[in-house]
């Protein structure tokens, strides 16, 4: 892999943003302001180069797999799709959200063993560094044999635990984000027979190409198994602490969901529901994820806390693309507009940040001796910041990059 030289470029480090060049080599990041040494020089002045992105929770991908409700298409050809979106993105390394859920359809655990022996397929063929958070539903034991496939697998992946059942289940008159610890014995459950709670069902049974009926009756028969669901988690939690998987909680809404998954090994909060859990979080160290989407448009589509405000407050520490890969520029953009933060320290919640949460410390930061793994970026005045180009271990992954004649507004960096 010959050298280049990202030459003139507004360089975002970690604690600050400076005007310099970047030499990589051989996947590396080999010198900062360094000579060009036979080095391809990449004119780089006016624009911003930064790590590229670490998303850790990304389920965009699904979009892909099922452009339509029902309609499903080669998973090989989604992901090959997905990985160029998620390097036109800034994105070096994804962690595919990949829901293993006992409901069938798009979320089932044979659309997951589909997507994991695609990845595996794939591997020589895709741009970035694409891996797998393997976001499981806690009632779906089918799911077992593939975790540990994927556990003893080359590319380490996240456990991330959802409970989705007993929110579904939950009696209307209490408010998701107060919904009391999953494995309480008196859960509040609602009647699964009123129209409101089919309603609410309408949705998922088309997901999963059932009738609605079906459906109800297929969750009704998933809850009847809730004993056995806490011996699961651990045993599964178990297994991916001897694989030094990093583990996950989702959607926690009680200080005791949080201490539970924690004792566990799950050390990472995702996507908190109530401000409570995310200062048990942050007295504990846990790093905190919230969604990428929620910072860009300002909240959150469901009613959570508000990602800006979590940042300023310092209890949020990751940014994830969630469902919208360009989401992780855009939050950043809007962050940076709406001056919630320096743009170093924004940087980190996406770059630097979530690759320490993952145990990924060879990237993430613009230094020597770290992967290559870089976005540069076109950024005028007023405007919305674009991806020019973006590198993974110094190879080219993206590249959109404007003549030279071309004059340009000035950057807002």
């Amino acid at each position: 892999m010959s050298a280049e030289l990202i030459e003139g470029a507004r360089v975002i480090f970690g604690d600050r943003v400076d005007t310099a060049s970047v030499r990589i080599e051989g996947g590396r990041i080999t010198g900062i302001d360094v000579a060009r040494d036979g080095a391809a020089v990449i004119p780089a002045q006016g624009r911003l180069l930064a790590p590229a992105f670490v998303d850790v929770h990304g389920d965009a991908f699904e979009r892909q797999i099922m452009p339509r409700p029902g309609v499903m298409v080669d998973v090989e050809t989604a992901l090959l799709e997905t990985d160029r979106q998620l390097a036109a993105n800034g994105i070096a390394t994804a962690y595919h959200a990949l829901t293993l859920s006992w409901e069938p359809g798009l979320r089932s655990v044979d659309t997951g063993w589909q997507v994991v022996r695609a990845l595996e397929a794939l591997r020589g063929r895709l741009t970035a560094d694409n891996r797998l958070q393997l976001r499981w539903e806690t009632f779906c034991a089918e799911a077992e044999p593939l975790i540990a496939h994927v556990l003893s697998g080359p590319d380490r992946p996240a456990l991330a635990f959802n409970d989705h059942t007993t929110s579904a289940l939950l009696h209307p008159e209490i408010a998701v984000h107060d919904r009391p610890f999953d494995h309480v014995e008196d859960y509040p459950v609602t009647d699964i027979t009123t129209e409101a709670f089919l309603h609410k069902m309408g949705e998922r049974a088309k997901r999963s190409q059932m009738t609605t009926g079906d459906f109800v009756g297929l969750i009704a028969r998933v809850w009847a198994r809730r004993a056995e669901v806490p011996a699961d988690i651990a045993r599964l939690a178990a297994l991916a602490k001897r694989h030094g998987a990093p583990m996950l909680s989702h959607d926690d809404s009680q200080v005791e969901t949080r201490d539970w998954y924690r004792a566990l090994g799950a050390k990472v909060a995702e996507f908190p529901m109530h401000e409570r859990v995310f200062h048990a979080a942050r007295a504990a160290g846990d790093p905190i994820v919230l969604g990428a989407p929620n910072a860009m448009r300002g909240g959150s589509h469901l009613g959570s806390p508000g990602a800006a405000e979590m940042i300023a407050r310092g209890l949020c520490d990751i940014l994830a693309s969630d469902y919208y890969y360009p989401a992780m520029l855009g939050a950043v953009a809007r962050l940076h507009a709406d001056r919630v933060a320096p743009l170093p320290a924004l940087w980190r919640l996406v770059s630097t940040n979530p690759a320490a949460a993952m145990g990924l410390a060879d990237r993430g930061r613009i230094a020597p001796g770290l992967r290559a793994d870089l976005v540069l970026i076109d950024w005028p005045e007023g405007h919305a910041p674009a991806p020019l180009r973006t590198w993974v271990a110094g190879r080219a992954g993206y590249s959109a990059l404007a003549p030279q004649s071309v004059r340009h507004p000035e950057p807002a960096f």
